[in-house]
């Protein structure tokens, strides 16, 4: 199975930890963002990652090959400007088309700013047993900003906190709204769906596509450990979760 790391953002969020290092490589109990993700890729069966990278890239294309590539055959995908998260997809999409990737087999897309127990293996068998396009982890709990999902778990809209004016895509007559959590199962048929823009955000591409009529579907994360790791303080809370037991690197 296949991966894209998202790792190219400035991690603004994260200053001044990311003041002279990417985000990805910021520390929790003296592990990388990037070697987290990449070890909870590992362990779910993926051998095969393209990372993309920007802001000192050159230090993760260091990093990986310090720590050769944690056992993993690593492609990097550098960004002369970012191309957000669905500009980032399209521009590794050579990756998923290999001659030695297996046909139709979907891929992970994941975020390297996220710490979960999200079942990966779970999530894909739900993916292919759905014949979803794409499949979303999300969970019930407070964010900025919501997907809006009907009663058969289909991507409907969107909508930014609790009373913004949700843009709805897919006409239900019953929305549940639910945070996303960053961690992506995707069919490689989606590759040829991006449309000709080169910067732009999946979840845009997502809601398009959902307006005319294909599956984005939700797999609900809601028992499983999740936490955002884009501030200071949600890099110390992780420290303090993994020293508790709640998360196990590795």
């Amino acid at each position: 199975m296949r991966a894209l790391v998202l790792a190219a953002g400035f991690g603004v969020r994260l200053r001044p930890l990311t003041n002279d290092r990417p985000k990805a490589l910021v520390e929790i109990q003296g592990h990388t963002l990037l070697e987290i993700a990449l070890l909870r890729l590992r362990t779910a069966g993926v051998h095969d990652v393209i990372v993309n990278v920007h802001h000192f890239g050159e230090m993760v294309v260091e990093f990986l090959r310090s720590h050769d590539n944690f056992g993993m055959h690593v492609q990097i995908s550098r960004e002369e400007v970012l191309l957000d998260t669905g500009g980032a997809l399209k521009k590794a999409a050579h990756f998923f088309q290999e001659r030695d990737a297996v046909r139709d087999e979907p891929f992970i897309l994941h975020n390297v700013d996220v710490l979960s127990t999200i079942d990966l293996g779970k999530m894909v068998r739900f993916h292919i047993e759905s014949g979803a396009l794409a499949t979303l982890a999300v969970q019930e709990r407070e964010t900025s900003r919501y997907l809006l999902f009907d009663g058969h778990a289909r991507l409907c809209g969107r909508r930014s906190g609790r009373d913004g004016t949700p843009e709805i895509v897919r006409a239900s007559d019953s929305l549940q709204a639910l945070a996303f959590t960053g961690i992506h199962i995707i069919s490689p048929r989606i590759l040829s769906m991006l449309g000709d823009q080169d910067v732009f955000p999946i979840i845009a591409a997502y809601l398009r596509l959902a307006g005319r009529g294909e599956k984005i579907l939700a797999f609900r994360a809601d028992e499983y450990y999740w936490r955002d790791l884009g501030r200071p303080e949600s890099v110390a809370q992780a420290s303090h979760e993994i020293a508790e037991g709640k998360y196990s690197i590795g």
